[in-house]
């Protein structure tokens, strides 16, 4: 059964290299209009993942170091974009920040900003799809590590800051550094919450999944090239930091 379920796994992909257009391939990635996909999806999982990291390492630091009330609550709230449909998330996203939704009304009317079908939008599509990746990886790690030897560094008089600098941060970084390329893999390939909530705009929401879907129809061959892109970003991101989300013998 172990082999039936890593064939159902790596067939899907066997197939994709298989009908690769490699002589091609140049050719095809090098097209304006996937050039200036690659450009949005950079720039905006780039953004996503500096907004990741930001909000993301006090959210981890409080639900693996402080005792707040509701924690568990909060906890499946940080986790629900992972197992949330995307497009669920994308029309949540619309209801909440749209321009007749519960905060977007308020920021149209007040500050004249409209997150809806701009790039804005795509980051923000981006970001909660990809912070739990981020929190998860680094809450994880803050829980293993423990907090020892901050209390000893603590005991022996230094400052809170030093301890931070000196102990708590050298420790941490590898594990945010992986939860960052996780989550920075994850904005890159997101789709349904983007086109959900941002669109597919040309040059200002279309991103590489977005035009690899638009790219079946009318140019399957173009669709395969952007989908190698994807693949082997995927496997860039994931090979390194394996050991930090594995377990390992």
């Amino acid at each position: 059964m172990a082999v039936v379920g890593i064939t159902v796994l790596a067939l899907p992909l066997v197939g994709l290299v298989q009908r690769a257009p490699w002589t091609s391939l140049g050719d095809l990635l090098g097209r304006r209009s996937v050039l200036e996909s690659l450009r949005v999806s950079l720039i905006v999982s780039l953004v996503a993942a500096g907004v990741v990291l930001v909000l993301g390492t006090p959210l981890a630091w409080v639900l693996a170091r402080v005792e707040v009330p509701f924690r568990r609550l909060v906890r499946a709230l940080v986790v629900l974009p992972m197992v949330l449909p995307p497009v669920v998330g994308g029309t949540a996203l619309l209801f909440a920040l749209g321009r007749r939704g519960l905060v977007g009304q308020w920021l149209d009317r007040w500050f004249d900003v409209a997150l809806p079908f701009t790039m804005a939008g795509a980051v923000v599509a981006a970001v909660f799809v990809a912070l739990p990746f981020y929190v998860v990886t680094v809450e994880g790690a803050l829980r293993t590590t423990g907090d020892e030897m901050e209390g000893l560094a603590a005991t022996l008089g230094a400052p809170p800051l030093t301890v931070l600098r000196r102990v708590t941060l050298p420790r941490l970084v590898p594990a945010m550094g992986a939860g960052l390329a996780l989550a920075w893999a994850r904005a890159l390939g997101e789709f349904g919450a983007t086109i959900t909530f941002a669109g597919n705009l040309p040059g200002r929401t279309r991103t590489l999944p977005l035009a690899t879907f638009q790219a079946l129809e009318s140019d399957p061959e173009a669709a395969l090239a952007l989908s190698l892109v994807l693949l082997a970003v995927s496997l860039a991101v994931l090979v390194p930091t394996r050991n930090r989300w594995l377990p390992t013998r």
